[in-house]
């Protein structure tokens, strides 16, 4: 194996599953290897019916240390919380 080749992320779906999860990584070649290695490495017991590969570097994600300060302009806005509206006397169940 080449160690420049590049990292892969690799999402099962179960066939249980209605989305593909995070299984783990790889590295391979291209695209197509990497499929194959994640069949082989991560289906093992025929559990899954879809494979998606990532190439790692496509990833964007939130910084985990930058939480609070990323998550938290959410609770300044009080129309996204059920309270912050009025129900018509008419509406009795909601």
């Amino acid at each position: 194996m080449s160690k420049d080749w590049p990292l892969y992320e690799v999402f099962i779906r179960t066939k249980n599953g209605l989305d593909h999860r995070h299984v783990g990584s790889l590295h391979a070649a291209d695209e197509t290897m990497a499929i194959e290695n994640a069949r082989d490495v991560y289906t093992r017991r025929m559990e899954g019916i879809s494979i998606w590969v990532v190439e790692s570097k496509y990833i964007t994600a939130s910084d985990p240390y930058s939480q609070d300060s990323f998550f938290n302009p959410a609770e300044d806005k009080i129309y996204r919380h059920p309270t912050f509206y009025e129900l018509p006397d008419e509406v009795k169940h909601m």
